[in-house]
């Protein structure tokens, strides 16, 4: 029976048929607490399925029966993929479960920061609502305006649709290359990163974190943008350098920001951003609804088996096949 750990808390129902199949090590989360067990457990293992905890070099050398791992997620940031493709070990994703629920709620971070609903809620909740407000509290309108999306992948495209089709919104996007059906179905045009950052109201990231993408925006990039602009982040933290993106919501080079992701995550205690006003912060819960995590719970399952006991599916890194197959040779 192959050996398989499990390093993430999945619904009873997922799990029973785990345990029935493989010699199941099974840990909720990992601590400082667990981490050597954890790493013991990964040595004898035949396959990994969990999320959250970055997977490399050192914790694999040892884990010489390992072939598969599934990941309880899209983002793949937290492999070492050409350490995986060396060894021959399949990594598995789940790339279509989350897209809708994580473009609702970056569109949902788009209207909270434009209309000001935190703030005004809180407004409220303070009972410093006496009258009619003013134009000191009024916010700016969604719909009609331009939005740049950066990267154009499937949560892109579910954003772009809510934005063109809900609310007649322009849709500008930076992407590595044109990407026609966005293009037909939503009117969208490809632009070089500096046009579309000059020309949007809003500008929404919704691109891997990758070398290529880390630290890609900066203060540069918010110099570039409408003083008017709102700036959403439902990505990853790290495509952006925090320090300049507070820096550029302090001074008024950017209206506001709606962000569900963070270099640093939990965000520290200490971090000016929660406090702003034109700031909506969010706990990463782009994915967090019980059908959608429960989807990618059981993505990531039936991807475990695949890997382990049958054909592979959703594959990340795919060049493992070969190298599996030359060494089988």
């Amino acid at each position: 029976m192959k050996k398989l750990v499990i390093y993430k808390k999945l619904p009873e129902p997922l799990l029973i048929p785990l345990h029935r199949r493989f010699d199941t090590t099974y840990f909720e989360d990992i601590d400082a607490g667990n981490q050597s067990a954890f790493a013991a457990a990964v040595r004898d293992a035949h396959g990994l399925l969990g999320a959250s905890v970055s997977i490399g070099r050192a914790l694999l050398e040892p884990a010489r029966q390992l072939t598969a791992i599934s990941t309880i997620s899209t983002g793949t940031d937290s492999f070492d993929i050409d350490y995986l493709t060396e060894r021959g070990i399949l990594l598995s994703n789940t790339p279509d479960a989350p897209t809708e629920t994580t473009a609702d709620t970056i569109f949902a971070l788009m209207l909270a920061t434009a209309r000001r609903v935190v703030e005004l809620a809180e407004f409220v909740q303070a009972g410093e609502w006496k009258g009619s407000i003013d134009a000191a509290l009024y916010g700016v309108d969604v719909h009609s305006k331009m939005l740049g999306i950066l990267g154009m992948g499937r949560i892109g495209r579910a954003v772009a649709r809510r934005a063109r089709l809900g609310f007649d919104m322009n849709i500008l996007y930076y992407s590595r290359g044109p990407v026609p059906s966005a293009e037909a179905e939503f009117a969208a045009r490809l632009l070089p990163l500096d046009q579309v950052l000059a020309q949007s109201d809003f500008v929404c990231v919704t691109l891997p974190l990758t070398p290529a993408t880390h630290k890609l925006i900066g203060a540069r990039e918010f110099a570039l943008m409408k003083p008017s602009a709102i700036f959403i982040n439902g990505a990853r933290g790290s495509i952006v350098d925090e320090p300049a993106l507070i820096e550029a919501l302090r001074n008024g080079t950017l209206r506001a920001a709606g962000l569900d992701v963070f270099e640093h995550e939990p965000l520290a205690a200490d971090s000016p951003l929660p406090a702003m006003k034109n700031v909506v912060a969010l706990p990463h819960i782009g994915s967090a609804t019980h059908e959608t995590r429960f989807a990618m719970a059981q993505l990531a399952a039936d991807n475990i088996v695949a890997a382990l006991e049958g054909v592979p599916q959703n594959v990340v890194n795919r060049a493992a096949l070969a190298k599996r197959a030359t060494s089988s040779t």
